[in-house]
C-alpha cells in the first residue's frame, strides 16, 4: 500500500455533501452532477445512501446505470438491510463498492447505538463479509475513528480487514483532530493490523476546526492512499474537506507531496459552478481555488506585481484550475498603473499630468463608491474631455 503514489479521490458530493442543510439536490441534478464528477476525474464517486429514502435509492441507480469512469459507492450501515438495499442500489454499475460504516468510539457506542465493544467488532465483521457476498470492493469506515481508543480501533480496523474489506477509512467524524496526530493514527494502524499492506487506507475529514485539508494531507502523508472530500467543501456542520484544496496542493506542492491521481484540474471551477447552481449558496468569495477573489487583486502593490510576472502573487494560474482569468479589480486600494492601463483599454492615453489628476479624482470616488465600473472611469475624464488623447 505505502509503495505507491497514486491518490484515489473519493467524491462524496452526492451523499455526505447533500445531507448538510440547504444542499438537497433533485434526481435529475444529481445526474447532471455525477456526470461532471466524472469528466472531473474522480475515481469513486459515492452516489448516497440507499436505505435513507426510495428517491436515493432510484438516484444511485440511475447514476450506477448511466455514468461511466468512476466507481459506483453506496452508503450502509452495518446492518443487513442497510447492506442489501446498498446492493441493489449499485447493481447496474461497471465499477461498484459498498461502503459500509459503523461507530467505533466509546462515546458513540454507548450514547448512540447502546452496544458494548465486543457487540462492535462482531457486527463490523459481519457485516463486511455480507457485503462481500454482493460486490468484490467494500470499504469499512470506523465512525468517530479520532476519537476512539487506539487499541480498539486496531481491533475494529483488524476485524474489518480479516472479514474482507479492500479499503478502510478512518473518518475525522467532528472534525476534531490535528494534522500531527491524525498521521500518527495511520501510522499505528500500518504498524499494528496484520494485512494492513494488502487494503487501501482512506481518509475523511470534516472542517469544523478549519483543518481538513491539513488533515487530510497529513493522512496522505502517514500512508492513506485514499481522500474523502466534496466539491467546495459541503458537507455536515462546517462541512468536509474540499475536494479542489486537495488536488491543488498536491499540484502545487509535488516538492513535498510527489503523489500522482486522476484529477483534471482544469475542470474544478465548472465543477464548483455547477454545484453552486444546484444548490442553495455558493462558495465564499475568497474560498480557495474557486472562490470569486481567489484570482482577484485590487491592492495597488500586488496589482503591480502582477502586471510585471504573475508569479509574484499567484502560486498557479487561473487557467490551470479552469477559471477563465485574473481579475484585475479597480477600488480604493488599486494603484495608477492598473488605472492607466484599464483606461488605455477603453481607448484613452493619457499624459502623465493628465493621469495624476484622473487618479486623484479616483481616489475620491473609490473612497465613496464600493464598485467602479467602466462608465465610472470614463466619466472621470470629463473635466478634461477636450485635452484626453483617444486612440
Amino acid at each position: 500500500m505505502s509503495l505507491h503514489n497514486q491518490i484515489v479521490f473519493f467524491d462524496t458530493t452526492l451523499r455526505d455533501g447533500e445531507q448538510s442543510p440547504g444542499c438537497t439536490m433533485h434526481h435529475d441534478e444529481k445526474l447532471r452532477m455525477a456526470h461532471q464528477l466524472a469528466n472531473l476525474g474522480v475515481d469513486v464517486l459515492e452516489a448516497g445512501f440507499a436505505i435513507a429514502s426510495q428517491g436515493d435509492s432510484d438516484s444511485i441507480r440511475m447514476i450506477a446505470r448511466e455514468v461511466r469512469g468512476p466507481r459506483i459507492a453506496s452508503l450502509a450501515r452495518c446492518k443487513r438491510e442497510d447492506i442489501e438495499a446498498a446492493a441493489r442500489s449499485i447493481e447496474p454499475a461497471d465499477k461498484a463498492r459498498i461502503h459500509t460504516f459503523l461507530a467505533s468510539s466509546d462515546l458513540h457506542l454507548e450514547a448512540k447505538l447502546k452496544i458494548s465493544r465486543a457487540e462492535a467488532l462482531n457486527q463490523a465483521g459481519e457485516s463486511v463479509r455480507l457485503a462481500r457476498t454482493f460486490a468484490d470492493d467494500v470499504e469499512f469506515s470506523a465512525e468517530d475513528a479520532t476519537r476512539t481508543d487506539p487499541d480498539f480501533l486496531v481491533e475494529i480496523v483488524t476485524a474489518a480487514v480479516q472479514a474482507g474489506a479492500t479499503t478502510i477509512n478512518i473518518p475525522d467524524t467532528v472534525g476534531y483532530t490535528t494534522p500531527d496526530e491524525y498521521a500518527a493514527t495511520f501510522r499505528m494502524l500500518i504498524a499494528k493490523v496484520p494485512g494492513i499492506d494488502d487494503v487501501i487506507l482512506s481518509t475523511h475529514c470534516h472542517n469544523d476546526l478549519g483543518m481538513a485539508v491539513a488533515n487530510t494531507l497529513a493522512g496522505i502523508h502517514a500512508g492513506a492512499r485514499q481522500a474523502e472530500c466534496t466539491i467546495n467543501g459541503i458537507g455536515e456542520r462546517a462541512g468536509n474537506a474540499a475536494l479542489e484544496e486537495i488536488a491543488a496542493a498536491l499540484m502545487v506542492r509535488r516538492d513535498k507531496l510527489p503523489y500522482t491521481n486522476n484529477i483534471k484540474l482544469n475542470q474544478l471551477y465548472p465543477t464548483s459552478q455547477m454545484l453552486a447552481e444546484f444548490i442553495s449558496f455558493g462558495c465564499s468569495p475568497n474560498k480557495a481555488v474557486v472562490g470569486a477573489n481567489a484570482f482577484a487583486h485590487e491592492s495597488g502593490i500586488h496589482q503591480h506585481g502582477m502586471m510585471a510576472n504573475p508569479l509574484t502573487y499567484e502560486i498557479m494560474t487561473p487557467e490551470s484550475v479552469g477559471v477563465p482569468a485574473t481579475n484585475m479589480v479597480l477600488g480604493k486600494h488599486s494603484g495608477r498603473r492598473l488605472l492607466e492601463q484599464r483606461l488605455t483599454e477603453l481607448g484613452h492615453k493619457l499624459t502623465r499630468a493628465q493621469l495624476d489628476d484622473v487618479y486623484h479624482r479616483f481616489t475620491e470616488l473609490a473612497d465613496r463608491k464600493k464598485s467602479i465600473y467602466d462608465q465610472d472611469l470614463l466619466g472621470l475624464l470629463q473635466p478634461d474631455k477636450s485635452t484626453v488623447i483617444t486612440h
